[in-house]
């Protein structure tokens, strides 16, 4: 029989080990996110992000590919947290200054700071970039002609933004399709939601630089990757003649209805008309040529699967509660 000290302490660990004050099960959850976040501390959150992408969109045309594009780029590396928009220091490299993220187009960033600077007169403190970026990039989707989709808010700002983590977490277009395979599926998205996250390409552009190994001295006897239609190739080659000299020459990712968010751009890799050395992967790998085909020829499928990708990628790695905050301004820290 255990001597009454061992005793009492036994009964002291065996109080505190179940004690539901310590219990994990008991400790308090990060707040879900939810589509009324700001219906009290900002209810005209909606209605001033509307105004300013209806706005940006109309003076600059790109402005749906660019957010799009940086909203992809920031969820991607730690999750939809605006981390990608935090300008780098002389004591810290950001994200935004990684290789693969200098060619981000402007017209993304300025979309969301001009949401914040009109929110901040409105409702200071109360809105995050994370959620700026989200709400924007459905709002401009939507204008393109594209589907609307549910994006729910309460994200935090990230506290920390490094270029360092950028590698390897975003697909680049001269990567096989084990590796895209591969950075989707780490991050929980399968393959066909990754053909239909893709399928953003049908606004927006692409740099000759990012398809010129493909469409110039491909090999001794070709010019170009005979994945392309011939005739289209010959007019890349036209158009990116001179990318050496200027960096900035670039090309419609859908040649056929770049200003429209549809189904062409599925219609387009089928047919040899893909930029990419991964859209015509995308259309030959025998993972994804299936979804291409289905997508190319129902308009409505893409739509339904582009809607469930957005809405499960706009939550992927969010920060809540103390993981994060809301920055004053989305460059920069609020300690800076």
């Amino acid at each position: 029989m255990a001597s009454p000290p061992l005793l009492l302490l036994a009964l002291l660990s065996a109080f505190f080990f179940f004690s539901p004050t310590v219990h994990s099960s008991q400790r308090r959850q990060p707040p879900l996110l939810t589509t009324t976040y700001y219906t009290k501390s900002c209810p005209r959150f909606e209605q001033i992000v509307q105004d300013v992408t209806t706005n940006k969109q109309i003076s600059s045309p790109t402005t749906a590919a660019a957010a799009l594009r940086l909203f992809f780029h920031d969820c991607f590396v730690g999750g939809c947290d605006a981390s990608v928009l935090i300008s780098s220091t002389h004591f810290s490299k950001a994200e935004r200054d990684a290789d693969i993220n200098l060619s981000l187009p402007g017209d993304g960033f300025d979309v969301v700071v001009r949401a914040k600077t009109d929110l901040e007169l409105t409702c200071p403190g109360v809105v995050s970039c994370a959620d700026i970026l989200a709400v924007a990039t459905r709002n401009l989707v939507v204008m393109m002609g594209g589907p609307y989709y549910t994006v729910k808010l309460g994200r935090k700002d990230a506290l920390i933004s490094r270029a360092s983590d950028v590698e390897g977490n975003l697909p680049r277009p001269t990567m096989p399709m084990d590796q895209m395979i591969q950075i989707f599926n780490s991050k929980g998205f399968s393959v066909q939601e990754m053909v239909a996250l893709t399928g953003a390409h049908t606004i927006g552009f692409s740099h000759c630089k990012e398809f010129s190994s493909i469409l110039y001295n491909y090999s001794r006897t070709l010019q170009s990757d005979p994945a392309y239609y011939p005739e289209f190739a010959k007019s890349l080659r036209s158009a990116c003649a001179d990318y050496t000299k200027n960096p900035t020459l670039s090309v419609f990712n859908d040649i056929m209805t770049p200003n429209k968010f549809d189904n062409m751009y599925y219609n387009n890799i089928r047919k040899g008309l893909g930029l990419l050395s991964s859209d015509h992967t995308l259309s030959s790998d025998q993972r994804t040529r299936g979804f291409v085909e289905l997508y190319s020829t129902n308009q409505d499928a893409f739509f339904q699967a582009f809607v469930r990708a957005m809405e499960k990628l706009s939550v992927y790695g969010i920060k809540t509660g103390k993981n994060g905050d809301i920055r004053r301004r989305c460059d920069s820290f609020n300690n800076n």
